[in-house]
């Protein structure tokens, strides 16, 4: 048993995929990240100067994906909602699937998909107040409700 609480923070996410080298070309043209590391059997990406923040591994051959797993990462990202239209208005360019657009109370995440279905969030926080912003969440109990552009 723990005698202390260790401060713990989400640093990556590993996702089996059906091609490391598509994929890795796919999350460095959408979301601008680098390779940083490779081996036979995997690809790990990187935003800026991280070691690793998306591992990209090979699949077993026929895998396909399915009702179970993993159901979105979310990409917490800085700016406005401006800023978020023109990520948005990026995906929409280079073809990617776009899922929903949603108001979670405390901000806003645009879904979409990479090559494998797994879905990815681009997620923008408005109440920037820890306190309000927890209150908000819980009290209206972790909404997503789904809005166009045009409501933010």
């Amino acid at each position: 048993m723990l005698t202390m609480k260790p401060k713990v923070v989400c640093t990556h996410l590993s996702l089996f995929v059906s091609d490391p080298d598509a994929s890795a070309r796919w999350y460095a043209d959408v979301l601008g990240m680098r390779e940083s590391a490779r081996s036979e059997n995997w690809i790990m990406m990187s935003f800026e100067d991280r070691l690793h923040d998306i591992g990209l591994i090979q699949a077993d051959k026929g895998a396909h994906h399915g009702g179970l797993g993993l159901q979105h990462y979310g990409l917490e990202i800085e700016g406005d909602s401006e800023t978020l239209r023109e990520l948005h208005r990026m995906l929409v360019e280079k073809g990617v699937d776009i899922v929903r657009i949603t108001d979670h109370e405390i901000g806003n995440g645009v879904y979409f998909n990479d090559p494998d279905g797994n879905r990815l969030e681009f997620f923008l926080q408005t109440e920037l107040d820890p306190k309000n912003a927890q209150e908000r969440f819980t009290e209206m109990g972790a909404p997503s409700r789904d809005i166009d552009f045009q409501e933010l």
